[in-house]
């Protein structure tokens, strides 16, 4: 690969859902989209992933399912380096690919990376802003400042992340007045006001009531017809109801990966089978 970052290669690469791109009938298998090979990620001298290969398909919904500190939420911050920040972490063996960019390349904007693919946490985390500016604030790191444009980014973020109706009238009010699903649903929208193509979530659900819960899983069926969505979750029911396909993590590795419901009805390995029926984890 030439010595390109990946802000100026984003235009063939990285480049948001078309609007008016023909939709992909029912039958036809999504391209891949992460491409995640050999892979091998320690903690300091622990070693927490061990040989890691899946490729995650464009527009659908990828679970990561598995008992705690199996590994899946160091593979989900894998996909936008977040990892970086920790002194210890690193990659040591292995790639990750997104559209055929290797994302550990030393040329790899990272900042441009994490733009393209967000995150959402366990705890909603809005900014100590009003619900305006939580939405615009992205954008206006990369210098948009037209009012018209933002206006326009506020609204389209929040209708996408159905929330538009409950707050058109308290824009200017702060992201904290909101309940703790509302708040979940306003860090979504603030991922997709930058136009991200991947949206990572990390046990999005785990804090938030049955209702609040019902709300963001609808919300994760909508986004998939624009966004690749990659979710970490313990909630069994949840990753059959939300996913198109898990991936079953135990001790760093990878034991299985199939449509979802192959994981639920009929897995191939029986640790598998043991976890999804509740035997174990």
């Amino acid at each position: 690969m030439s010595a390109h970052t990946l802000m100026e290669i984003t235009p063939t690469t990285f480049a948001p859902p078309i609007a008016d791109k023909p939709a992909q009938a029912d039958s036809e298998v999504h391209q891949t989209l992460i491409d995640i090979a050999n892979l091998d990620f320690f903690y300091g001298e622990t070693k927490a992933l061990h040989d890691i290969s899946l490729k995650i398909p464009e527009k659908e919904v990828t679970a990561f399912i598995g008992p705690s500190g199996c590994g899946k939420s160091t593979l989900l911050r894998c996909l936008n380096r977040m990892n970086d920040l920790i002194d210890i972490a690193r990659v040591d063996r292995g790639t990750i690919r997104i559209r055929d960019i290797d994302i550990y390349q030393p040329d790899v904007d990272v900042i441009e990376l994490r733009k393209r693919v967000g995150m959402v946490f366990q705890k909603s985390n809005p900014f100590p802003k009003s619900i305006y500016e939580n939405i615009t604030y992205g954008l206006r790191l990369q210098g948009v400042s037209a009012k018209s444009r933002l206006d326009e980014v506020v609204e389209r973020s929040l209708r996408g992340a159905a929330l538009w109706d409950e707050v058109k009238d308290r824009l200017h009010e702060s992201g904290l007045s909101l309940s703790g699903g509302q708040q979940q649903r306003l860090c979504i929208a603030r991922a997709i006001a930058v136009e991200p193509e991947i949206i990572l979530m990390d046990e999005p659900c785990s804090a938030l009531d049955p209702i609040a819960t019902a709300r963001v899983e609808e919300l994760i069926h909508e986004l998939k017809s624009k966004y690749t969505i990659v979710i970490v979750t313990h909630n069994m029911q949840q990753a059959a109801r939300c996913s198109d396909r898990t991936a079953f993590f135990y001790l760093g590795r990878l034991v299985e990966y199939a449509d979802t419901q192959t994981i639920f009805m009929k897995p191939s390995d029986a640790q598998t089978e043991a976890y999804v029926s509740g035997r174990f984890g």
